[in-house]
């Protein structure tokens, strides 16, 4: 894949869901207004979604978008604030620009619940969105119960971080606090999880604050897998620059989590027990909490969607984006998310407005830095068939690449940074 600046991410992603500009001004069905459409989650998805839905109707779709946070904090590139790569503000975003630009409205509220038979959102504050066409962009919610011992309490004081914001900045302070010649022990999630990389990036960055802060610092990953994306890729780049501080332990060397003590700072497996300075438990996750209580997801704990449309198969009236979606061979991540809004956006504006359709086209790329001007890749593009959203090719990063090489993979991230960040909130 070429280089990707802010401009050539925003034109060449965002040609599909542009592409379909009304053909008309609106239904006979809709005599009573504008037709409505409601966004559940202002992140990659819902965000997005918002954006194209309200550019390209012009006016002609009333939108609104529920979102609790005033401030929406990305969980990608969370971790190069962790490293010392980014500020804490750098990944925080607004939604003013999608309100005064593109007249969307966005209610700072949380959605508590989806009546499908009336088409209604029921929020914390006790009012009632009525829709046309829902979109449910929750993210992801953790199984808790996946790591016994963890809980929404105890990750106070073994943070997540999966969910970017305060946990975010919890993690942080912890391994900035911790002491020397400490132990940080990543509890790393099982599949399916958001962002594949993710947790081995974060390792990374840990490893880059430690190097110059705590040296004699070690970090332990008890992973229930016995692989992981970009494998070769991260333990080249540990073992050249992180030598001796990072110990990854598959599930075939640890068995399974047997108990977490938050207090006690201490992680119980089938063989051994680890005391932990810092403590990083990840969780299995399953779809947004509302998006399952609706009877949106199926057994996996995901919502089953439509390919083209990212319809929901659950319900006509309703599509499923990002993290919250089963999406075939598209991974969790906020790229996946902004490409899946643009289809879904699209096929909205199609049932609504008599607009032109098109099939849509989605792509993905995860970058990971490893150390500094180290940054890897690994991406696809995908069609949408019958059954699934299907990868057409892809590319990873090679072992052995040269500096320069790695060092523009980290430029591109920054310039697709960039770039995804104004195309989903203007």
């Amino acid at each position: 894949m070429t280089g990707i600046s802010r401009r050539h991410f925003t034109q060449g992603l965002g040609v599909v869901a542009g592409a379909g500009v009304l053909a008309g001004r609106g239904r006979a069905a809709f005599a009573q207004g504008r037709p409505k459409v409601v966004i559940i989650g202002g992140g990659a998805g819902g965000a997005t979604a918002a954006r194209y839905l309200a550019k390209d109707s012009e006016g002609a779709i009333d939108i609104t978008l529920i979102e609790p946070t005033k401030t929406y904090y990305t969980c990608f590139f969370s971790n190069l604030y962790i490293g010392g790569f980014r500020s804490f503000e750098s990944i925080g975003h607004s939604y003013a620009t999608l309100a005064s630009d593109y007249g969307v409205n966005v209610v700072h509220d949380w959605a508590t619940g989806i009546d499908r038979d009336a088409k209604e959102v029921a929020l914390a504050s006790g009012g009632r969105v009525a829709y046309d066409r829902l979109v449910v962009a929750p993210g992801i919610d953790f199984d808790y119960d996946s790591v016994p011992g963890y809980s929404i309490e105890a990750s106070g004081l073994m943070p997540h971080a999966w969910k970017a914001g305060t946990q975010t900045a919890l993690l942080k302070s912890k391994i900035e606090a911790m002491r020397e010649g400490g132990t940080y022990v990543m509890v790393a999630p099982p599949n399916p999880y958001r962002c594949p990389p993710g947790p081995y990036e974060r390792v990374s960055m840990v490893a880059h604050h430690l190097k110059s802060s705590n040296p004699s610092a070690k970090i332990v990953i008890l992973d229930p897998k016995e692989a992981f994306s970009k494998q070769a890729l991260f333990m080249e780049g540990w073992e050249k620059h992180y030598p001796g501080m990072i110990e990854w332990l598959p599930k075939s060397i640890i068995g399974d989590i047997k108990n977490v003590d938050a207090r006690a700072g201490t992680i119980e497996t089938d063989f051994d027990t680890f005391k932990a300075d810092v403590a990083n438990v990840i969780p299995a996750q399953t779809a947004g909490t509302i998006a399952r209580d609706a009877g949106l997801a199926n057994d996996s704990g995901y919502c089953p969607i439509e390919p083209a449309t990212l319809r929901s198969t659950m319900d006509a009236a309703i599509h499923v984006l990002g993290d919250s979606c089963i999406a075939g061979d598209m991974p969790k991540s906020g790229f996946s998310a902004n490409s899946q809004a643009k289809a879904a956006a699209m096929a909205i504006r199609a049932d609504l407005l008599d607009a032109k359709a098109f099939p849509p086209r989605f792509s993905n790329t995860c970058w990971s830095l490893i150390s500094t001007d180290n940054g890897v890749k690994v991406g696809a593009r995908y069609e949408a068939g019958e059954d699934k959203i299907a990868k057409t090719d892809g590319f990873i990063s090679q072992t052995g690449e040269d500096a320069e090489l790695r060092k523009a993979t980290y430029e591109e991230s920054l310039g697709w940074y960039a770039g995804i960040t104004a195309d989903m909130f203007g």
